[in-house]
């Protein structure tokens, strides 16, 4: 019988270690990347305060077509970037979530660069 590796279980290593470094604060909050099959979402977050600063994903209404590409993915990263910079954050740390920083990851963190954010 052939055993495949656990792509879950393997994620949350990669993201349990990555979370052991990084955190948010509120000079320089976490922009944190969940990504499902259909959709991609997106968090600015205060860890000192445990606090959502904002929020974008491809389920909002301004971003139009299927969510779970590169396109939507892209948008997604100039929504959260521009409601960031509604409430002055200019400077983050990227959180990837675990996944590998490709394809729509990569394309959500182009995106926030394009928006303005620095990291």
């Amino acid at each position: 019988m052939v055993s495949r590796p656990d792509t879950k279980k393997a994620r949350i290593k990669r993201h349990k270690r990555v979370r052991g470094k990084i955190s948010g604060t509120p000079e320089c909050p976490r922009l944190c990347v969940f990504r499902s099959t259909n959709n991609i979402y997106a968090q600015i977050i205060d860890d000192v305060a445990g606090v959502t600063l904002a929020q974008a994903s491809s389920l909002d209404k301004s971003i139009e077509g299927y969510g779970g590409n590169k396109e939507a993915a892209r948008a997604v990263g100039k929504l959260v970037a521009q409601r960031a910079q509604e409430k002055n954050i200019k400077d983050v740390v990227f959180d990837r979530g675990g996944n590998i920083y490709h394809g729509r990851v990569k394309e959500l963190a182009e995106g926030a660069r394009e928006g303005g954010l620095n990291f």
